[in-house]
């Protein structure tokens, strides 16, 4: 299972963070964000460890700025938050990893993603709330057997040390990752280095 961090933004936490060896970091260029990285280090960044997948996430933005953003930081992957469209993911897989966040519920119809399939290396499937993300909220993960898709997806939305056991109890063959983010903070953007521990081991145990 890989593991994502997510909401990072003090230089000395993003290397904390690292040294645990997450598989992805994630940074929030959204500024209506609590963990928006109106300040960040591009040395910090261009230091990490080669093997961690350095992530932007954006909603609703624009292409242009998107590639701007990566280049300038050496990211390797985005996350989408917003209305982005097939064409839109499309048009930026390639260039770097595309993962595309759904705020779900037990409504929530899957057959949508489907034009979204070739446009995509991952899905990310979030609580659905009126914010994007960072609500610390789960959701029904049952509604995870009716995804029948063959994008990999990541599951956010709550996790914490409380319910990492019942994660690990999910059976689904696209299941590939997990986010976590608000729950494993001391404040918006700044992380528990000891939460974090304590997950990565607990995840790591077979």
């Amino acid at each position: 299972m890989k593991i994502k961090v997510c909401g990072l933004r003090e230089d000395g936490n993003i290397e904390a963070v690292a040294a645990l060896k997450p598989d992805y970091l994630g940074f929030i260029w959204y500024a209506q964000s609590p963990r928006y990285v109106y300040r960040l280090s591009e040395e910090t960044l261009k230091n990490l460890p080669a093997n961690i997948i350095k992530t932007a996430v954006f909603v609703n933005e624009n292409a242009d700025i998107i590639r701007a953003i990566v280049k300038q930081f050496g990211f390797e992957a985005v996350q989408l938050h917003g209305n982005e469209s097939p064409e839109f993911c499309g048009g930026l897989k390639g260039e770097v990893q595309v993962l595309k966040a759904f705020g779900l519920d037990e409504q929530f119809d899957f057959n949508r993603l489907k034009p979204y399939e070739g446009k995509v290396d991952y899905f990310l499937f979030d609580t659905k709330t009126p914010k994007h993300g960072g609500s610390g909220q789960i959701f029904n993960w049952d509604v995870l057997n009716d995804y029948k898709l063959n994008v990999p997806f990541f599951l956010s939305g709550g996790l914490s040390l409380e319910n990492l056991e019942e994660v690990k109890k999910i059976n689904h063959p696209a299941f590939y990752g997990i986010d976590l983010n608000s729950r494993f903070e001391i404040a918006p953007g700044l992380k528990s280095i000891e939460k974090l521990k304590q997950a990565f081991e607990l995840l790591k145990q077979e």
